[in-house]
């Protein structure tokens, strides 16, 4: 069975079929980087991770892009309150975003270009739509794209213009020709600081969002190229202008688009006003990266994801029963033969739309396999394929303890104390010992080799 991804432009479950044979070109749309990332923000990249280690696994050689918006009102904003430079603001909270990004075990894009470093392609880009017609610069000195020329406009969102209403998710300004029209170049105001401005032939100021991705993709991989995705929330109206913009230039642009779906808290939209916001730094005080990761591995990219601590625990609980077969059986090193049948189930379901449910259930009835064969073949082909996924590659009992070095010196201490009360036959004490572990989530177990420990 091929590749088959769910194409937002056609609305249907396409074959996968790359421009060139072998190669795969993918643009995701990356963080504006002016605060902290939250958890939409890894909903987003988890899913674009997954894609991308499904891809590479497939044994295509993949150039994947994921931009930082170095530029934005939100960062201009933030950088004058705070009373430092735009660049000192987006060198920070990207370091932040990598250092969230790692946590949770997400790959390195092969490129990751900052806006502001392609504001010539972007200038050029605008020049390019208006010397076709489709750029107009308007009294105040912004430059605008006019969307009633572009033949087309609303096809991958499924919105029309007779359909689309000034004030609803489009801006109205006074100096558009039409309330749908959108900005392509910003002019300069006199307030904002000198590093949020750029020189033009329009007149200074700085680059509308969505020029940017146009420009930083096309510059990166073609005129055309496979892939392009985001959140559901930028289908309308950035990925749509960036077709409106890319195409309207000439340019054939993306063949597949790709979505994920939204975030919800317990059932509703995440929200500061609604006081279920939260960062990624807020979530991994309580769980860990790999715990977090696993969560959302259990549901589709595309489907609406429902964040909660009780689905975390959940999530917690499961991973440590693949984690307590490895413990139990060492793997073999194995590489994977994609024709044995648990292999092949796995394929099966990422092949379809890069279904990691599916894959997951796999990884569980090899538990099975492994706890009731004892076989390291086994068990080397579970570590393999969750590789693909990007868990079960720490030491099965590092994360079964997972504790500090001092708390796991301080149990060790408790377990050699209790052994000692054994020896002596002080039964009460030893237990005393055990039910003090366990009130701190500290699960003994004792065998041949000894008395081991799990963080339970």
């Amino acid at each position: 069975m091929s590749l088959r991804v769910y194409n937002s432009l056609s609305r249907t479950l396409e074959d996968f079929q790359p421009l060139v044979p072998g190669q795969v070109r993918m643009y995701v749309c990356g963080i504006t980087v002016y605060d902290l990332c939250h958890m939409g923000h890894l909903r987003m990249n988890m899913a674009f991770d997954v894609i991308y280690r499904w891809l590479r696994a497939s044994g295509y050689a993949v150039t994947y892009v994921r931009n930082v918006t170095d530029i934005d009102d939100k960062i201009i904003k933030r950088a004058v309150e705070r009373g430092i430079t735009i660049r000192q603001l987006t060198e920070e909270m990207t370091a932040a975003m990598h250092e969230d990004f790692a946590a949770v075990g997400l790959l390195r894009p092969d490129h990751e270009p900052r806006a502001t470093e392609y504001v010539p392609q972007m200038l050029s880009l605008i020049e390019r739509l208006e010397q076709r017609g489709l750029a107009y610069r308007a009294e105040g000195g912004d430059v605008n794209y006019a969307v009633r020329k572009f033949d087309g406009y609303g096809k991958l969102s499924g919105k029309s213009l007779d359909d689309l209403r000034a004030g609803e998710r489009v801006a109205v300004d006074d100096g558009k020709l039409d309330p749908l029209d959108f900005v392509l170049w910003k002019a300069a105001k006199a307030e904002e600081p000198a590093d949020a401005k750029w020189a033009a032939p329009f007149g200074e100021g700085r680059p509308g969002w969505h020029i940017e991705c146009s420009a930083m993709s096309c510059a990166l991989l073609g005129e055309s190229f496979d892939i392009h995705g985001g959140g559901a929330d930028l289908q309308f109206p950035h990925h749509e202008n960036e077709i409106a913009q890319s195409q309207g230039a000439g340019y054939e642009f993306a063949k597949y688009w790709l979505h994920n779906g939204f975030l919800n808290v317990d059932g509703e939209k995440m929200s500061k006003s609604l006081g279920n916001f939260f960062t990624i730094r807020d979530v991994l005080q309580k769980f860990d990266g790999e715990t977090l990761r696993f969560f959302m591995l259990r549901t589709h990219y595309r489907r609406p994801f429902n964040f909660s601590d009780a689905h975390l625990e959940d999530a917690r609980t499961a991973l440590t029963r693949l984690y307590t077969a490895l413990d139990a059986v060492p793997p073999a090193e194995v590489s994977i033969d994609w024709s044995e049948p648990s292999a092949a189930a796995f394929k099966t379901a990422m092949d379809e739309d890069f279904g990691t449910p599916g894959a997951v259930a796999v990884l569980f009835d090899l538990v099975n396999e492994v706890n009731r064969s004892r076989s390291p073949e086994k068990a080397g082909l579970l570590k393999a394929l969750a590789g693909v996924l990007g868990i079960l590659q720490q030491p099965p009992r590092a994360y079964l303890q997972g504790g500090s070095g001092d708390e796991s010196a301080w149990i060790e201490e408790r377990i050699a104390a209790r052994a000692a009360a054994k020896a002596a036959k002080d039964f009460a004490g030893a237990d005393a010992i055990r039910a003090e572990l366990s009130a701190k989530g500290i699960t003994l177990k004792d065998g041949a080799g000894g008395t081991t420990w799990v963080k339970s």
